[in-house]
Formats: C-alpha cells, structure tokens, sequence
C-alpha cells in the first residue's frame, strides 16, 4: 500500500475483532477500533504500539470506546474519522451471543443481540458507504455459519446472523458497479469469549475449533486479492464438529 489507508473494526478490544485489528496493522492499515472497553496495558497494544491518550497522530490502533447502541456517538465518530482519514475498510465484527431455549431469553437479551450483530451494521455501512464507494473499499461482515443451518438454543442469535448475511448478498449486488467489495466470513465455533453467557464451549482438540488469528488471516486473503477480484462469501470450518460442556 503506497497511500496510507484506514480500517474501521468494531469489537476490536477482543478475540476475533482484536485479531483483524492486529493483522490490519500488519497490513499497513490505520486502525481505528471500535470496543466497549479497553481496559488493560495490553489493549493499548493492540498491533504492537503502544499508545497514548494525547498523542495518537502517528499510531496504527486508535482504541475508540463506544457502546453500539449508542447510534448518535457512533455516527460522529465515523463523521470524525471520515473528515480527518481515507477509509478503505469496514469490518462489522461485533457480536452478542445468548444461547437456550428461545422462551429462557428475555426481551432486553433479544434487543441487544439485534442491534449489537444487525443494527449497528447496517448504520455503519450506511454511514461510510460514499466513502468506500469514493475509495474503491471494502465492507466485511463476520457473520457465522449458525446464518447457514438450523441453531437450536440460538435461534434468536442464528436470526441475527442471517440478517446480517442477507444484507451482504444484496449489498454486493447493490455496490459492486461502484467498486466497492463486500464479503461476508462465516466462522464456525472460534475460541473466544462469544460463549460467555453460555453452558458449552469449544471442544478440547485444537482440530474442533477456530482461532481469531486464523479468522484474521481469511480477512487478509479477501483484501489481498488482486483488482476485479471479489470475494462474496467465505465459510470457515474445524475439521471435527465438537463442542464441550462447561462443569
């Protein structure tokens, strides 16, 4: 990359979205991470510079505090960004997982999964879409392969997941005449914290899961192809489907 570009990332302080930022900066990118909290020295380094409060000019991560929901904050946060970088990357990584049965779920649960993994998303884009479009850029939705498959005891979290997939197909269709690719990822079982609010996790064996770096590396494939080149869709799989119950 000659010119210096930026990528937005949200749900950058951990896991997956943590991961993308550490590659986008690898990569050459200017970070600029969306998360709810950063709270440790070591989310300060994110892509390995450390950082300081009043001094960020020349840092590749900037960590931006915001909650999702929160809709006036994100846009003048993207309004800021915009004015100031040109943005070449949107990845809408951000996730709320509750898992059960779909009776055992209460209202607020239900709400912040739907803005949390679709709302906000869907303003994002719609927020930086002239950009991208000005920039040739890149939207990547993680999505997840319950988008693709029935999810019992995740119905509400796999709806979301789908939305979110149904957007992507249509985006790309709607965008690609302007230059502008979108693709949306589909991980399987990853270990991260996605599973907090839930009784199973990954399975013992590292063939039975994912890691956010090898999440990181599939973005990296899309954006590291050559000019004309889209990729739509990409699914990620663990060679064994095996999860395992929490004690």
């Amino acid at each position: 990359m000659t010119q210096k570009y930026t990528a937005i990332v949200t749900g950058a302080s951990s896991g997956i979205g943590r991961a993308i930022s550490e590659k986008l900066g690898v990569l050459g990118y200017e970070v600029f991470g969306i998360g709810r909290r950063f709270d440790t020295e070591e989310d300060r380094d994110i892509a390995g510079v450390p950082q300081c409060e009043n001094d960020l000019k020349n840092a590749i991560f900037h960590p931006i505090i915001c909650d999702l929901t929160d809709t006036d904050k994100l846009c003048a946060i993207v309004k800021q960004v915009t004015s100031e970088h040109t943005v070449k990357v949107l990845v809408n990584n951000a996730g709320a997982a509750y898992y059960g049965l779909h009776e055992e779920l209460n209202p607020k649960k239900i709400q912040e999964m739907v803005r949390v993994n679709l709302e906000a998303p869907l303003i994002l884009t719609q927020q930086l879409l002239r950009t991208l479009k000005k920039n040739g850029g890149y939207i990547i939705n993680i999505s997840s392969v319950t988008a693709k498959q029935p999810s019992p005891h995740g119905c509400a979290y796999a709806a979301t997941k789908a939305g979110l997939a149904s957007f992507s197909s249509s985006l790309f269709d709607e965008a690609r005449k302007y230059g502008v690719k979108v693709t949306a990822v589909y991980p399987d079982m990853t270990e991260t914290n996605l599973y907090r609010n839930a009784d199973f996790t990954v399975g013992e064996e590292k063939e039975s899961y994912l890691t956010p770096k090898e999440v990181a590396e599939a973005v990296e494939y899309v954006l590291t192809q050559r000019e004309g080149i889209v990729i739509p869709e990409l699914v990620l799989r663990p060679q064994f489907h095996r999860i395992r119950k929490k004690k």
